[in-house]
């Protein structure tokens, strides 16, 4: 039996292919084509291959078609595997199929003004566990068939998903939520199995049926659209079985006149089926063994009491609403985007840290990404200049968490050339709320500079879910932040040290300049340094003990 050929791209590492296209020339049918994380601008064109391409580390490899015109992987006539990639383009599909096959998982795809990804012309496709999170429309399957199994299409501008001439796929377990027009849109002569799906908070209706075609609904969950819930056109038929249709525009299913499809109401509303992603055990992914974790590395910081619970009820509710949504009950938008107040020094970077890597451990965000940026990062030296640079910075952390440090600087009444600020208060609200289940934004800083920051925008507050405050350590606290902080670094101290770190914490002036940690780190600091003066004066090489120990002295010249 034949071995199957597996070749590597990289762009760092020596002997690896640098771009994909430089594989795809020399790789024969059947290879595995191992790409290691990156972005690779590239614009791939499969014709009559049969291959895949495969992320390393998924999730960590973006092949970005933006720059370069054309669709990020387009195949015709070829059997292809795409896993674990992020695929972007610009006003092309991000994945095109003509003919062939595809399969597609753990994919993440978005798109300009164009579709995420694009299957015609007979060609058969199954997708596993993908995401289009941006797009002119999600998916469209046009006289084509295959499986949609646990795929979501968020925040699309048009239709979510298109299904016409003749197409037959079957959509299950997926989400569609948040698309500028229809969820689904089925038409010319389209026959989808439409089932466990979870389509919501759409512009207009949320499964549009038209021109002859005869989809069957079942089990599955419409809610929350500005048009009605499902409408059949004139001359369509199928079925809708055991789908619940609420809180839509009435009624809550259209029959047109001429149209004949078979309805049947669920029995049993208090046994409702799980719909969505969350209809699969674990929908979500949830890593319960990584949450303990995460949660006991929070406990194990200091102090921070308010802090702590009101980070522990936010993943309880998280947690809570996925029992609900497998439970078949109805789920309320939840922003993951948060204000918090309080000195420097009071562990807030820790936290937010924390905080991303337990939403991506409870399947919230894919990555859990973390980037620190402040006002300099964000805005421009010119008008047009701060939306694209917030925008971009947006972009690199989505999926993860950004975290805008002294964000009362953005504001108008931080001072001069403050507009261009404001430009960048005004262009993350819009981007908070159309991602707001695709990253999460942490603003830090003063308890009352950052007051005037949520008022720079009327619409800015309510995008933040809960402000949480970091309050002041307290000497004791600040004792053992010092202790921690020398154990890291291989110190102990000697008796008596601990009493005089506990003194000078307790009469240390406490203004809005006092750094808290950062107090107990500069001291060491200088502790460390009169160390040095001292063993150095002692006229012999230092033991062991010597070198490790902080003594009395040491704090005395540190803190004068």
């Amino acid at each position: 039996m034949a071995q199957t050929v597996t070749v590597t791209v990289s762009a760092r590492r020596a002997g690896a292919y640098p771009t994909i296209q430089d594989a795809l020339e020399i790789t024969p049918d059947g290879a595995v084509i191992s790409i290691e994380p990156g972005v690779y601008s590239e614009a791939l064109r499969l014709r009559g291959r049969r291959l895949s391409l495969v992320a390393v580390e998924p999730g960590s490899v973006t092949i970005d078609a933006t720059a370069v015109g054309g669709c990020a992987v387009a195949c015709a006539a070829a059997e292809v595997t795409l896993h674990g990639l992020l695929l972007r383009s610009g006003d092309y599909p991000a994945v095109a199929v003509t003919g062939g096959r595809l399969q597609i998982d753990r994919c993440q795809v978005s798109a300009g003004y164009a579709a995420g990804v694009s299957v015609s012309d007979g060609a058969h496709v199954q997708a596993c566990d993908v995401k289009v999170l941006q797009g002119q429309y999600g998916i469209i399957v046009e006289d084509a068939g295959g499986l949609l199994d646990k795929c979501e299409v968020r925040n699309i501008a048009g239709d979510g998903i298109i299904v016409r001439l003749g197409a037959d796929p079957t959509i299950r377990n997926s989400t569609i939520e948040g698309c500028g027009f229809r969820g689904i849109y089925v038409y010319q002569a389209g026959r989808p199995t439409i089932e466990r799906c979870d389509i919501s908070a759409t512009g207009d209706v949320g499964i549009s049926v038209a021109h002859q075609s005869s989809p069957t609904i079942t089990n599955s969950w419409v809610h929350d659209t500005r048009g009605v819930g499902i409408m059949f056109g004139r001359g369509c038929g199928g079925s809708v079985e055991s789908t619940r249709v609420e809180d839509t525009a009435t009624p809550g299913i259209h029959v047109d006149e001429g149209a004949t499809p078979t309805i049947r109401e669920a029995d049993d509303l208090a046994h409702r089926p799980k719909v969505g992603v969350g209809a699969v055990e674990g929908g979500t992914n949830q890593d319960t063994e990584k949450v303990d974790k995460l949660l006991a590395e929070l406990d194990s910081m200091i102090g921070l009491h308010g802090v702590k619970a009101e980070v522990r009820a936010l993943i309880d509710e998280i947690q809570v609403n996925e029992w609900r949504r497998g439970a078949g009950l109805a789920v309320g938008a939840v922003s993951h985007h948060l204000v918090f107040i309080g000195a420097p020094g009071t562990g807030k970077t820790t936290v937010a840290r924390i905080y991303g890597q337990l939403l991506k451990a409870l399947g919230v965000l894919p990555n859990g990404k973390f980037k620190e940026v402040a006002r300099r990062e964000l805005v421009g030296q010119y008008i047009g200049h701060t939306a694209e640079k917030t925008t971009a910075v947006f972009e690199e952390v989505m999926g993860g968490v950004l975290f805008i440090d002294e964000a009362y600087t953005l504001s108008r009444s931080a001072g001069a050339g403050a507009d261009f600020g404001q430009e960048a208060i005004d262009t993350l609200v819009k981007l908070m709320e159309d991602h707001r289940d695709q990253a999460a934004v942490i603003a830090a800083g003063y308890t009352h500079e950052m007051a005037d920051f949520l008022d720079a925008n009327a619409g800015l507050a309510s995008r933040f879910a809960k402000t949480l405050e970091f309050e002041n350590y307290s000497p004791q606290e600040l004792v053992l932040i010092a202790n921690r902080i020398a154990r890291n670094d291989d110190y102990v101290f000697a008796s008596g040290v601990d009493d005089a770190l506990f003194e000078w914490f307790s009469q240390i002036e406490r203004d809005q300049n006092f750094g808290n940690a950062r107090e107990a780190r500069k001291l060491l600091e200088g502790m460390r340094k009169a160390q040095s003066g001292r063993l150095r004066a002692l006229g012999r090489i230092p033991g062991r003990d010597d070198l490790r120990t902080l003594v009395l002295d040491d704090l005395l010249a540190a803190a004068h």
